[in-house]
Parts: C-alpha cells; structure tokens; sequence
C-alpha cells in the first residue's frame, strides 16, 4: 500500500499530566500532532484563566527542542465558576473552551458540576463570548447501569442543557453509544463530538480477553459491539460533526493495576496510526484526513494546519512500557503490534 500522506492533525481532546509525567509523554503527541486541547483534570484542576495559561506555559517549557507544537487550554467548571472568569478567558486569549464534568464521573473529578443548571449564567456568557463547551457526558447516579450512563445523560442533562442554550456550542466528548452519535447528527447547529481509538477499535469484551485488563478501562468505559460498529460506520462517512480526540490518559502502572484502578487508556504513542488502522479496517482511509485534520479546527474557528505527516502500512510491536517520570505506563497494545507507523 503507498505511503499515506494527510494534512498535520490535532488532537482535540488530551491529558498531559505535570511535572515529570508530562515531560515524558508530551514528545509522543508533539511527533504527531500540532496542536490539542488539553484537558483541565489536573490536581489541583485548572479553574482559572491564569492557571490555565500557566499551565501552557510549562507544557511549551517541555517540548523537546526544536519541536513546534501549540497547547490549547481550557477551563474545568465547578458549581461556583464565576461569570467573571469567562470574560477574562476571552478577553486573555489561548483558552478554548470550558470543561464539564458531572462530579465523580472519572479521574479528578471530584470538584466537578453537581447540578448543570446552576452554572446557566455562565453557559450563556460562553455562548456571547465563543467559548465551546467540552462535555463528559455520563450521570453518575450509581443506580444506573455503567453502560447506560451516556444515553441517561443525553435525556436528563445534555440534551436539556442544548436547548436551554441554543447558541452555545458543545463538543460531547469521547463518544461511545449509537444514541450518542443520533444526539449529534440530528441535533441542533454548534453540536459536535470527539471520537477516541480505543471506542473505534474495541468493544468490552476487550476488558476480559485472557482475564482482566486494567489498561483497557477507560471512562466512558467500552460498549458493546453494535454501538462500536456504528461509532466506525459514522466517522466513515466523514461527517464535519465529528473529530479527533485520543482522550489519551496517562496513569503509572501501579496506579492501573490496583484494587481500584484509575480510568484512561495511554495512546499517544500512536494516537494517529491507531486511527489510521479503524479508518483502512472501514474501507475509509480517503475520509482520514477530514476527521483527523479539518472538522476539529473548523469547528473550533482555528486554520487548517499547512504541514503534513506520513503514515505507512508497515506493522511494529509496541514496547510493553514506557518511563512515566520514576515510574512506568502501559500504553495501548503494549507488546501487540500496531499495523501503520509514522514515517520519519
């Protein structure tokens, strides 16, 4: 098969990490990609306007030299995000958008939003001002079943919260469910998705092959086979309403092999060549390129990047670790093989 050469891609929904953590994984997604959002989970969360361009500032402090790559920030919304902070994140510019997550949904949420519609006056204010809504999109009601739990949330918030805010535009993140992509091909103008590799190429079954497989869970966690089966035929069919975002999510070794492991699947190592493998498995490898390197940008108003990256259809073994500051991670197919790489 000839070379594959795309447009630079963005990622549209990432986790860097701080300190040592994000010095080692942040060279994986610089190789790959020009820019990505960058999401606010860290601890303490990134609440702030000027928290979050601090943060910016020591993920540029990071990259590796020479390496041009642009880190776009966002906010992590609480039940007493002031209306003031998202006029100052307009008014400071590199802060995209405003992260929501229901509070316990997943990995440093606890700070999170506890009832959506206390924060109206500050949806309204990011819809004058062009800030986009990024959405973890899950109750965390525990009488509802795990695997319900996106499609509850499109009835009893999202889709309430949508209308509520008509001009507001909402990226749903990481999403999982044929409801899932319904909500977002049928909704209204300004909704969108991100889709991430994991939920393309695996169902949960894939949490049990051989016995448990803690670097397989992640939060929305794996569905079954038919909602996998039409996450990949809709992102086939190259709709703009939907783009990149790995949701790539480091945690050490030890903190995912443990009596209560964390949520997140490490993909950055190939968070392009993954992709590319969904998209030829689709017959749709012509459709890559939009998803990867247009619908992102275009949604969020930034330019198209201008330089490309080539992918070929050589297979290669990932390695079974990779060093993650004094620690370890295990990055998806750790010791399996990956059918396309990125050319030098």
């Amino acid at each position: 098969m000839s070379p594959l050469v795309i447009r630079r891609p963005d990622d549209w929904h990432l986790h860097l990490r701080d300190g040592a953590g994000l010095a080692a994984v942040l060279p994986f997604t610089a190789a790959r990609f020009a820019r990505a959002i960058v999401m606010p989970n860290l601890t303490p969360p990134v609440t702030t306007v000027a928290a979050a361009l601090a943060y910016r500032e020591r993920i540029r402090a990071a990259l590796p030299a020479g390496v041009q790559f642009e880190p776009l920030m966002t906010l992590y919304l609480t039940d007493h995000t002031p209306v003031e902070e998202i006029t100052r994140a307009q008014a400071a510019g590199g802060v995209l958008g405003c992260k929501l997550y229901p509070a316990g949904a997943t990995t440093h949420s606890a700070a999170g939003i506890t009832d959506v519609r206390r924060l109206d006056a500050v949806f309204a204010r990011m819809a004058e001002v062009g800030l986009v809504l990024q959405v973890h999109g899950e109750v965390t009601d525990p009488a509802v079943d795990v695997f319900a739990r996106e499609s509850r949330f499109i009835d009893t918030v999202l889709a309430p919260l949508a209308a509520r805010h008509p001009q507001l535009r909402i990226v749903f993140e990481h999403i999982t469910t044929r409801a899932a992509i319904e909500f977002v091909l049928k909704g209204r103008e300004g909704i969108a998705a991100t889709v991430t590799p994991q939920h393309l190429l695996m169902n949960r079954n894939a949490l049990f092959a051989g016995g448990l497989r803690p670097h397989h869970y992640c939060l929305p966690v794996l569905k079954a086979e038919e909602d996998r089966v039409a996450l990949l035929a809709a992102v086939a069919r190259g709709s703009p309403r939907l783009f990149l975002g790995t949701d790539s999510a480091p945690h050490a070794r030890a903190a995912k092999e443990a009596t209560c492991g964390c949520a997140g699947i490490f993909s950055a190592h190939a968070g392009i060549e993954l992709y590319a493998e969904a998209f030829a498995a689709a017959g749709a490898l012509e459709k890559l390129e939009s998803f990867a390197s247009s619908h992102g940008a275009d949604f969020y108003g930034l330019p198209r990047n201008q330089g490309t990256i080539t992918l070929v259809a050589e297979p290669w073994e990932v390695p079974a670790s990779y060093p993650f500051g004094t620690e370890e991670l295990v990055p998806l197919r750790a010791g399996e093989r990956i059918a396309w790489r990125l050319a030098a």
